[in-house]
Protein backbone atom coordinates (compact mmCIF):
# COMPACT_ATOMS: atom_id res chain seq x y z
CA UNK A 1 0.00 0.00 0.00
CA UNK A 2 1.51 3.23 -1.10
CA UNK A 3 -0.82 6.88 0.02
CA UNK A 4 -3.72 4.30 0.37
CA UNK A 5 -3.69 2.88 -2.84
CA UNK A 6 -3.27 -0.81 -3.54
CA UNK A 7 0.36 -1.50 -5.10
CA UNK A 8 1.09 -5.79 -6.31
CA UNK A 9 4.87 -6.52 -6.24
CA UNK A 10 5.37 -2.89 -6.40
CA UNK A 11 2.75 -1.61 -8.97
CA UNK A 12 -0.74 0.15 -8.80
CA UNK A 13 -3.13 -2.33 -8.81
CA UNK A 14 -6.26 0.21 -10.27
CA UNK A 15 -3.57 0.86 -12.85
CA UNK A 16 -2.80 -2.91 -13.83
CA UNK A 17 -6.28 -3.45 -14.12
CA UNK A 18 -7.04 -0.05 -16.70
CA UNK A 19 -3.99 -1.27 -18.51
CA UNK A 20 -4.97 -5.07 -18.68
CA UNK A 21 -8.85 -5.39 -18.08
CA UNK A 22 -11.11 -6.90 -15.58
CA UNK A 23 -11.26 -9.97 -14.28
CA UNK A 24 -7.30 -9.86 -13.59
CA UNK A 25 -4.99 -12.18 -11.82
CA UNK A 26 -2.10 -10.27 -10.74
CA UNK A 27 0.39 -12.48 -9.24
CA UNK A 28 3.77 -11.88 -7.28
CA UNK A 29 6.02 -14.48 -7.69
CA UNK A 30 8.45 -13.42 -5.47
CA UNK A 31 6.42 -13.90 -2.54
CA UNK A 32 6.07 -18.27 -3.40
CA UNK A 33 9.79 -18.06 -3.64
CA UNK A 34 9.80 -16.41 -0.08
CA UNK A 35 7.89 -19.04 1.41
CA UNK A 36 9.26 -21.95 -0.33
CA UNK A 37 12.64 -20.97 0.96
CA UNK A 38 10.96 -20.53 4.61
CA UNK A 39 9.99 -24.11 5.02
CA UNK A 40 12.38 -25.62 3.46
CA UNK A 41 15.06 -23.39 6.09
CA UNK A 42 13.18 -24.19 8.80
CA UNK A 43 13.24 -27.78 8.27
CA UNK A 44 16.90 -27.87 7.85
CA UNK A 45 17.68 -25.91 10.83
CA UNK A 46 16.07 -28.74 12.55
CA UNK A 47 17.84 -30.97 11.15
CA UNK A 48 15.66 -32.80 9.28
CA UNK A 49 16.13 -33.74 5.33
CA UNK A 50 13.46 -32.11 3.63
CA UNK A 51 11.32 -32.19 0.69
CA UNK A 52 8.90 -29.30 -0.44
CA UNK A 53 6.62 -29.46 -3.20
CA UNK A 54 3.77 -27.77 -4.23
CA UNK A 55 -0.10 -28.95 -4.70
CA UNK A 56 -0.15 -28.35 -8.44
CA UNK A 57 -3.97 -28.65 -7.88
CA UNK A 58 -4.12 -24.99 -5.67
CA UNK A 59 -2.32 -23.40 -8.56
CA UNK A 60 -0.79 -24.60 -12.15
CA UNK A 61 -0.64 -21.08 -13.54
CA UNK A 62 2.04 -21.64 -16.27
CA UNK A 63 4.21 -18.34 -15.42
CA UNK A 64 4.33 -18.93 -11.83
CA UNK A 65 5.75 -22.72 -12.53
CA UNK A 66 8.43 -21.58 -14.89
CA UNK A 67 9.51 -19.02 -12.14
CA UNK A 68 9.63 -22.02 -10.10
CA UNK A 69 11.64 -24.27 -11.80
CA UNK A 70 13.93 -20.81 -12.95
CA UNK A 71 13.90 -19.61 -9.53
CA UNK A 72 13.34 -22.08 -7.30
CA UNK A 73 14.15 -25.31 -8.75
CA UNK A 74 14.23 -27.42 -5.08
CA UNK A 75 10.30 -27.36 -5.45
CA UNK A 76 9.02 -30.69 -6.50
CA UNK A 77 5.11 -31.27 -7.56
CA UNK A 78 1.73 -33.20 -5.68
CA UNK A 79 -0.36 -34.52 -8.34
CA UNK A 80 -3.86 -35.78 -7.84
CA UNK A 81 -4.87 -36.80 -11.26
CA UNK A 82 -3.42 -38.15 -14.75
CA UNK A 83 -4.31 -34.28 -16.19
CA UNK A 84 -1.71 -33.00 -13.51
CA UNK A 85 0.84 -35.75 -14.29
CA UNK A 86 1.32 -34.27 -17.91
CA UNK A 87 0.80 -30.63 -16.70
CA UNK A 88 3.93 -31.47 -14.35
CA UNK A 89 5.88 -33.13 -16.75
CA UNK A 90 4.64 -30.87 -19.85
CA UNK A 91 6.33 -27.78 -17.62
CA UNK A 92 9.61 -29.30 -16.74
CA UNK A 93 9.61 -31.46 -13.82
CA UNK A 94 10.65 -34.62 -14.04
CA UNK A 95 8.96 -37.80 -13.05
CA UNK A 96 11.25 -38.45 -10.04
CA UNK A 97 10.18 -34.97 -8.82
CA UNK A 98 6.35 -36.01 -8.98
CA UNK A 99 4.48 -37.43 -5.97
CA UNK A 100 1.13 -38.32 -7.07
CA UNK A 101 -1.61 -39.18 -3.89
CA UNK A 102 -4.94 -39.45 -5.14
CA UNK A 103 -8.35 -41.32 -4.03
CA UNK A 104 -10.75 -43.45 -5.88
CA UNK A 105 -8.02 -44.27 -8.57
CA UNK A 106 -9.43 -45.80 -11.77
CA UNK A 107 -8.00 -48.75 -14.00
CA UNK A 108 -7.27 -45.76 -16.76
CA UNK A 109 -5.99 -43.48 -14.19
CA UNK A 110 -3.10 -46.16 -12.80
CA UNK A 111 -2.47 -47.01 -16.54
CA UNK A 112 -1.62 -43.26 -17.03
CA UNK A 113 -0.33 -42.63 -13.81
CA UNK A 114 2.32 -45.81 -13.33
CA UNK A 115 3.17 -45.29 -17.67
CA UNK A 116 4.49 -42.04 -16.39
CA UNK A 117 6.69 -43.28 -13.92
CA UNK A 118 5.72 -40.59 -10.85
CA UNK A 119 5.84 -41.84 -7.46
CA UNK A 120 2.24 -43.70 -6.18
CA UNK A 121 1.09 -42.94 -3.14
CA UNK A 122 -2.05 -45.21 -2.39
CA UNK A 123 -5.12 -44.43 -0.08
CA UNK A 124 -7.03 -47.19 -0.17
CA UNK A 125 -6.70 -51.05 0.75
CA UNK A 126 -9.20 -52.25 -2.28
CA UNK A 127 -6.65 -49.38 -4.65
CA UNK A 128 -3.54 -51.35 -3.39
CA UNK A 129 -4.87 -54.87 -4.67
CA UNK A 130 -5.46 -53.05 -7.94
CA UNK A 131 -2.20 -51.64 -8.29
CA UNK A 132 -0.70 -54.65 -7.35
CA UNK A 133 -2.45 -56.51 -9.81
CA UNK A 134 -1.74 -53.85 -12.53
CA UNK A 135 1.69 -53.43 -11.98
CA UNK A 136 3.14 -56.36 -9.54
CA UNK A 137 6.61 -56.26 -7.89
CA UNK A 138 6.32 -51.94 -8.31
CA UNK A 139 7.25 -49.51 -5.13
CA UNK A 140 4.54 -47.77 -3.65
CA UNK A 141 3.66 -44.99 -0.71
CA UNK A 142 0.54 -45.53 1.36
CA UNK A 143 -1.20 -42.87 2.59
CA UNK A 144 -2.19 -43.31 5.82
CA UNK A 145 -4.99 -41.99 8.48
CA UNK A 146 -3.79 -40.67 12.07
CA UNK A 147 -7.62 -40.06 12.90
CA UNK A 148 -7.17 -36.57 13.67
CA UNK A 149 -6.39 -33.19 11.85
CA UNK A 150 -5.50 -29.59 12.31
CA UNK A 151 -7.60 -26.98 11.27
CA UNK A 152 -7.98 -22.91 11.23
CA UNK A 153 -10.14 -23.40 14.51
CA UNK A 154 -8.40 -25.55 16.16
CA UNK A 155 -10.36 -28.35 16.22
CA UNK A 156 -9.25 -31.91 15.73
CA UNK A 157 -11.34 -32.55 12.46
CA UNK A 158 -11.10 -31.84 8.89
CA UNK A 159 -12.64 -33.25 5.49
CA UNK A 160 -9.68 -35.39 5.63
CA UNK A 161 -9.25 -37.14 8.79
CA UNK A 162 -11.44 -37.51 12.18
CA UNK A 163 -13.04 -39.51 14.62
CA UNK A 164 -15.73 -39.79 11.77
CA UNK A 165 -14.55 -41.79 8.74
CA UNK A 166 -13.56 -40.24 5.19
CA UNK A 167 -12.68 -41.40 1.99
CA UNK A 168 -8.67 -40.97 2.80
CA UNK A 169 -6.33 -43.17 3.55
CA UNK A 170 -5.83 -46.48 5.49
CA UNK A 171 -6.00 -46.75 9.21
CA UNK A 172 -3.79 -48.41 11.99
CA UNK A 173 -6.39 -50.96 12.16
CA UNK A 174 -6.20 -51.58 8.35
CA UNK A 175 -1.74 -52.04 7.69
CA UNK A 176 -1.98 -55.50 8.54
CA UNK A 177 -4.21 -56.27 5.65
CA UNK A 178 -1.85 -53.16 3.54
CA UNK A 179 0.69 -55.08 4.44
CA UNK A 180 -0.75 -58.72 3.52
CA UNK A 181 -1.79 -57.08 -0.06
CA UNK A 182 1.87 -55.98 -0.70
CA UNK A 183 3.39 -59.13 0.11
CA UNK A 184 0.99 -61.07 -2.46
CA UNK A 185 1.65 -58.84 -5.07
CA UNK A 186 5.36 -58.07 -3.90
CA UNK A 187 5.00 -54.37 -3.59
CA UNK A 188 7.67 -52.17 -2.05
CA UNK A 189 6.10 -49.71 0.49
CA UNK A 190 8.55 -47.01 0.63
CA UNK A 191 6.40 -43.95 1.76
CA UNK A 192 4.29 -43.02 4.43
CA UNK A 193 2.39 -40.12 3.64
CA UNK A 194 -0.62 -38.11 5.56
CA UNK A 195 -2.74 -35.28 4.95
CA UNK A 196 -4.54 -34.00 7.69
CA UNK A 197 -4.54 -30.16 7.66
CA UNK A 198 -6.86 -27.56 6.70
CA UNK A 199 -5.45 -24.20 7.44
CA UNK A 200 -4.03 -24.73 10.54
CA UNK A 201 -1.91 -21.87 11.96
CA UNK A 202 0.00 -21.73 15.71
CA UNK A 203 -3.12 -22.46 17.12
CA UNK A 204 -3.08 -25.68 15.65
CA UNK A 205 0.04 -27.10 16.14
CA UNK A 206 -1.03 -28.82 19.49
CA UNK A 207 -3.00 -31.03 17.38
CA UNK A 208 -1.01 -31.48 14.47
CA UNK A 209 1.69 -32.49 16.93
CA UNK A 210 -0.75 -35.48 17.88
CA UNK A 211 -1.26 -36.18 14.15
CA UNK A 212 2.73 -36.54 13.54
CA UNK A 213 2.87 -39.06 16.70
CA UNK A 214 0.57 -41.51 15.61
CA UNK A 215 1.83 -41.18 12.03
CA UNK A 216 5.23 -41.83 13.36
CA UNK A 217 4.03 -45.42 15.10
CA UNK A 218 2.65 -46.31 11.95
CA UNK A 219 6.00 -46.13 10.30
CA UNK A 220 7.52 -47.92 13.36
CA UNK A 221 5.13 -50.20 12.48
CA UNK A 222 6.15 -50.77 9.04
CA UNK A 223 9.90 -50.43 9.77
CA UNK A 224 9.79 -53.30 12.07
CA UNK A 225 8.17 -55.33 9.54
CA UNK A 226 11.15 -54.61 7.28
CA UNK A 227 9.69 -51.99 5.13
CA UNK A 228 12.34 -49.67 3.34
CA UNK A 229 10.64 -46.46 4.17
CA UNK A 230 12.70 -43.64 3.00
CA UNK A 231 10.17 -40.68 3.23
CA UNK A 232 7.41 -39.32 5.17
CA UNK A 233 4.99 -37.43 3.22
CA UNK A 234 3.41 -34.85 5.69
CA UNK A 235 1.30 -33.54 3.49
CA UNK A 236 0.01 -29.84 3.05
CA UNK A 237 -2.95 -27.67 5.03
CA UNK A 238 -0.16 -25.15 6.69
CA UNK A 239 -2.28 -21.72 6.70
CA UNK A 240 -1.44 -18.19 5.98
CA UNK A 241 -2.65 -15.36 7.68
CA UNK A 242 -6.63 -14.13 6.34
CA UNK A 243 -7.80 -11.85 8.60
CA UNK A 244 -7.19 -9.39 11.54
CA UNK A 245 -5.13 -10.74 14.83
CA UNK A 246 -4.73 -13.91 12.50
CA UNK A 247 -0.41 -14.55 13.25
CA UNK A 248 1.72 -15.87 10.75
CA UNK A 249 2.35 -19.63 11.05
CA UNK A 250 5.33 -20.57 13.91
CA UNK A 251 7.76 -22.59 10.86
CA UNK A 252 10.35 -23.05 14.11
CA UNK A 253 7.63 -24.50 16.03
CA UNK A 254 6.13 -26.92 13.44
CA UNK A 255 9.73 -27.86 12.33
CA UNK A 256 10.24 -28.65 15.58
CA UNK A 257 7.71 -31.06 16.27
CA UNK A 258 8.84 -32.85 12.59
CA UNK A 259 11.68 -33.25 14.06
CA UNK A 260 11.22 -34.40 17.78
CA UNK A 261 8.52 -37.47 16.40
CA UNK A 262 10.44 -37.91 12.74
CA UNK A 263 14.01 -37.23 13.17
CA UNK A 264 14.05 -40.82 14.65
CA UNK A 265 13.26 -42.66 11.86
CA UNK A 266 16.31 -41.69 9.68
CA UNK A 267 13.58 -40.71 6.33
CA UNK A 268 12.95 -37.48 4.48
CA UNK A 269 10.33 -35.53 5.05
CA UNK A 270 8.45 -34.09 2.70
CA UNK A 271 5.55 -31.08 2.89
CA UNK A 272 3.31 -30.53 -0.02
CA UNK A 273 1.38 -27.24 0.94
CA UNK A 274 -0.76 -24.96 -1.33
CA UNK A 275 -2.33 -22.25 0.31
CA UNK A 276 1.08 -22.15 2.18
CA UNK A 277 3.07 -21.45 -1.00
CA UNK A 278 0.60 -19.67 -3.26
CA UNK A 279 -2.06 -17.79 -1.37
CA UNK A 280 -0.62 -14.39 -0.64
CA UNK A 281 1.33 -14.11 -4.02
CA UNK A 282 -2.00 -13.85 -5.49
CA UNK A 283 -5.01 -10.70 -5.93
CA UNK A 284 -7.78 -10.43 -8.00
CA UNK A 285 -8.78 -7.30 -9.97
CA UNK A 286 -12.23 -6.84 -10.88
CA UNK A 287 -14.47 -3.36 -12.14
CA UNK A 288 -17.89 -1.97 -9.86
CA UNK A 289 -20.29 -2.13 -12.79
CA UNK A 290 -23.33 -1.90 -10.58
CA UNK A 291 -23.79 0.22 -7.14
CA UNK A 292 -27.88 0.54 -6.85
CA UNK A 293 -29.67 0.36 -3.28
CA UNK A 294 -32.49 -2.40 -3.72
CA UNK A 295 -35.39 -2.56 -0.25
CA UNK A 296 -32.50 -0.18 2.05
CA UNK A 297 -29.74 -2.49 1.08
CA UNK A 298 -26.46 -1.51 -1.09
CA UNK A 299 -25.85 -3.96 -4.20
CA UNK A 300 -22.20 -3.21 -5.26
CA UNK A 301 -21.90 -5.43 -8.78
CA UNK A 302 -18.53 -6.64 -9.88
CA UNK A 303 -17.61 -7.63 -13.49
CA UNK A 304 -16.35 -11.41 -12.33
CA UNK A 305 -18.23 -14.52 -10.56
CA UNK A 306 -17.75 -17.82 -8.70
CA UNK A 307 -16.76 -19.06 -11.87
CA UNK A 308 -13.47 -18.19 -12.05
CA UNK A 309 -13.17 -16.76 -8.22
CA UNK A 310 -14.54 -20.15 -6.49
CA UNK A 311 -12.75 -20.59 -3.34
CA UNK A 312 -15.13 -19.12 -0.64
CA UNK A 313 -18.01 -21.13 -2.69
CA UNK A 314 -16.47 -24.39 -2.60
CA UNK A 315 -14.69 -24.21 1.00
CA UNK A 316 -16.02 -21.46 2.88
CA UNK A 317 -13.03 -19.77 2.44
CA UNK A 318 -12.60 -15.83 4.15
CA UNK A 319 -12.45 -13.25 1.07
CA UNK A 320 -10.37 -10.21 1.89
CA UNK A 321 -12.12 -7.65 -0.43
CA UNK A 322 -10.87 -3.69 -0.55
CA UNK A 323 -10.77 -0.89 -3.19
CA UNK A 324 -7.88 -0.08 -4.83
CA UNK A 325 -7.98 3.54 -4.42
CA UNK A 326 -8.75 3.45 -0.92
CA UNK A 327 -7.47 0.42 1.36
CA UNK A 328 -7.93 2.09 4.39
CA UNK A 329 -10.99 4.22 3.79
CA UNK A 330 -13.62 4.29 6.49
CA UNK A 331 -16.60 1.95 5.88
CA UNK A 332 -19.64 3.88 4.57
CA UNK A 333 -22.33 1.27 5.19
CA UNK A 334 -22.57 -2.57 4.99
CA UNK A 335 -22.85 -4.12 1.67
CA UNK A 336 -23.74 -6.93 -0.75
CA UNK A 337 -21.03 -7.98 -3.06
CA UNK A 338 -22.12 -9.78 -6.15
CA UNK A 339 -20.77 -11.47 -9.14
CA UNK A 340 -21.71 -11.66 -12.65
CA UNK A 341 -22.78 -15.47 -12.94
CA UNK A 342 -26.34 -15.79 -12.99
CA UNK A 343 -26.91 -17.42 -10.21
CA UNK A 344 -28.55 -16.52 -6.63
CA UNK A 345 -25.88 -17.54 -4.89
CA UNK A 346 -23.00 -15.95 -6.73
CA UNK A 347 -22.76 -13.47 -3.73
CA UNK A 348 -18.96 -12.39 -2.47
CA UNK A 349 -20.44 -10.85 0.78
CA UNK A 350 -22.99 -9.93 2.23
CA UNK A 351 -23.47 -7.03 5.46
CA UNK A 352 -19.56 -6.50 4.46
CA UNK A 353 -18.65 -2.95 5.54
CA UNK A 354 -17.29 -1.37 2.62
CA UNK A 355 -16.37 2.28 1.96
CA UNK A 356 -18.50 4.61 -0.45
CA UNK A 357 -17.88 2.87 -4.28
CA UNK A 358 -19.05 4.29 -7.51
CA UNK A 359 -19.48 2.17 -10.91
CA UNK A 360 -15.71 2.13 -12.26
CA UNK A 361 -14.17 1.73 -9.19
CA UNK A 362 -11.75 -1.12 -9.06
CA UNK A 363 -11.97 -3.85 -6.15
CA UNK A 364 -9.48 -6.30 -5.27
CA UNK A 365 -9.56 -9.55 -3.48
CA UNK A 366 -6.41 -9.88 -1.50
CA UNK A 367 -5.02 -13.42 -0.77
CA UNK A 368 -6.80 -15.16 -3.60
CA UNK A 369 -3.60 -17.27 -5.10
CA UNK A 370 -4.38 -20.93 -4.55
CA UNK A 371 -7.22 -22.51 -5.15
CA UNK A 372 -9.45 -19.84 -7.37
CA UNK A 373 -7.97 -19.30 -10.67
CA UNK A 374 -6.91 -23.42 -10.96
CA UNK A 375 -10.80 -24.05 -10.33
CA UNK A 376 -12.45 -21.84 -12.74
CA UNK A 377 -15.71 -23.00 -14.50
CA UNK A 378 -17.27 -22.81 -17.69
CA UNK A 379 -20.43 -21.61 -16.43
CA UNK A 380 -22.70 -19.60 -18.49
CA UNK A 381 -19.51 -19.20 -21.04
CA UNK A 382 -18.18 -16.74 -19.00
CA UNK A 383 -14.21 -16.25 -19.77
CA UNK A 384 -11.11 -16.75 -17.81
CA UNK A 385 -10.00 -14.35 -15.61
CA UNK A 386 -6.77 -12.27 -17.68
CA UNK A 387 -3.39 -12.71 -16.09
CA UNK A 388 -0.46 -10.99 -15.75
CA UNK A 389 2.44 -12.44 -13.20
CA UNK A 390 5.45 -10.00 -12.48
CA UNK A 391 9.08 -11.62 -10.75
CA UNK A 392 10.24 -8.19 -9.36
CA UNK A 393 9.15 -6.10 -7.45
CA UNK A 394 9.25 -2.12 -8.16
Amino acid sequence: MRDGRLYIAGRDAESLAREHATPLYVYDLSRVGEQAVALRDAMVSTGLEPVVRLALKAQREPALLEFLRAEVPFVGMDVCSPGEVDWAIGHGWGAGEISYTGTNVSGRDLERITSAGVHLNVDLLTQLERVGQAAPGRTVGIRVNPGIGASRDGAGETLYTGERPTKFGISAEQLPDALEIARRWDLTIDTVHFHVGDGYLSDGLPVFEETVRRAAEMVRTLQGAGWPIREVNTGGGLGVPQQAGDRPLDLGAWAAILATHLGPLDVAVATEPGDFLVKECGVALAEVVTVEVRSGVRFVGLDIGWNVLGERFVYGSILDLVMCRGVEAAALDDVTISGNINEGDDLFARDYPFPEVREGDIVAAIGVGSYNASMTSVHCLREPAGVVAFKDRR
